[in-house]
């Protein structure tokens, strides 16, 4: 029987570098930590190896437990000392190493195998979009997560599975769920913080405010829903055999939950693609006022420059320095030059102005 009132301790492998975030043993009944928090700040390939194999050795024993790893950004030699240890396929290592990979379910019949999510968080000052990754090992008796950026860690999880025993009896499958399920609503949670953004756009590109600057936030926020965008999108088929219960390895006990993680992932996409739409509508609204705005710019400089042309004509008749003028020698020929060109560029501007191009 596992001891009462133990809980999951987050420890330490390394002293700056974290790598091990946490290392627990679960059953239906209780958790418990397995480690004490001395194991020291030094990392022993060898030491880490047969701790890891006593941890999974441990739970081999105990009816319908699991141990959970937790990996923070481990480097390549770590991680193959866990991979040693629970005889994982160096081929889904690789993937599971590589902080840039495309999200991806390998998973058996058995629901045995890597799952790799992209964990996206919104930052609400700077309105940007934060992208990490958590790699999910899942086996018969062990759950091993490898995770990689500064999105929130798996605590917030850890303790969720503490707190449920139904959970805990669905095995490895039920943390798979719970990562799964914090995931989809961070993306749900980004996709409408990133619609609200585009509404405040839309009202500023149609509003009387209207600045270059906005076309620099239409390409930024195209940018952060492609992030959204390549998170979701190879998901979109798994969620389809969710909503149709077309995967094998999904208990019946937790159909009903995997098949709402399948509505959030389609959801979210639809939501992508209209607002990848909205978007490309908004950008080339933009970018039609710009071009309204340069006309009319170019429709007063044109209504000004013509203006100014009948004075200079004038004037540079007069310049030519002719002797034969009759009004050349007249008292009243300088006031009437002057009175011709005033009355010229007063008619050429009301005309201007009641056609709108000043």
């Amino acid at each position: 029987m596992i001891p009462p009132g133990f809980h999951l301790l987050v420890i330490c492998l390394r002293h700056n570098d974290v790598m091990i975030r946490g290392l627990g043993l679960y059953s239906p009944t209780d958790a418990f930590d397995i480690l004490d928090a001395q194991v020291g700040d030094s990392y022993d390939p060898g030491a880490v190896g047969d701790m890891l194999i006593g941890a999974r050795d441990r739970a081999a024993d105990i009816p319908d437990a699991f141990v959970w790893v937790g990996l923070f950004e481990p480097s390549r030699q770590e991680l193959q000392t866990v991979a040693e240890a629970f005889d994982l396929d160096h081929l889904l290592v690789e993937d599971a190493a590589n902080s840039a990979q495309r999200p991806k379910f390998e998973l058996d019949d058995h629901g045995h195998g890597l799952v790799i999510v992209k964990v996206l968080d919104y930052v609400e000052s700077t309105s940007d979009v934060n992208t990490g990754q958590v790699g999910i090992f899942v086996g018969p008796n062990y759950v091993i997560t490898v995770r990689f950026g500064s999105t929130e860690d798996l605590r917030t999880i850890r303790a969720r599975i503490q707190g449920s025993p139904n959970l805990r009896a669905m095995g490895p499958i039920g943390v798979l769920y719970a990562i799964l399920d914090s995931v989809v609503d961070g993306y749900v949670a980004v996709s409408d913080e990133v619609s609200v953004d585009i509404e405040n756009l839309e009202t500023q590109v149609f509003s009387t405010e209207y600045s270059m600057s906005s076309v620099d936030q239409i390409y930024r926020l195209k940018r952060e829903n492609v992030e959204i965008r390549r998170a979701t999108n190879p998901l979109t088929p798994l969620a389809q055999h969710l909503t149709g219960r077309l995967v094998p390895w999904v208990p019946t006990e937790l159909d009903p939950y995997f098949r709402d993680i399948g509505d959030h992932i389609l959801r979210v996409s639809d939501a992508v693609e209209s607002a990848d739409n909205l978007l490309m509508t908004l950008l080339m609204a933009s970018t039609s006022l710009q071009d309204l705005q340069q006309n009319q710019d170019m429709r007063k400089i044109s209504g000004w420059v013509a203006i100014a042309a009948v004075p200079t004509m004038i004037a540079g008749i007069y310049g030519m320095n002719f002797d034969f003028m009759p009004e050349l020698h007249q008292p009243w020929g300088y006031p009437l030059v002057l009175l011709l060109m005033g009355g010229s560029c007063f008619a050429i501007y009301r005309a201007f102005k009641r056609s709108g191009w000043l």
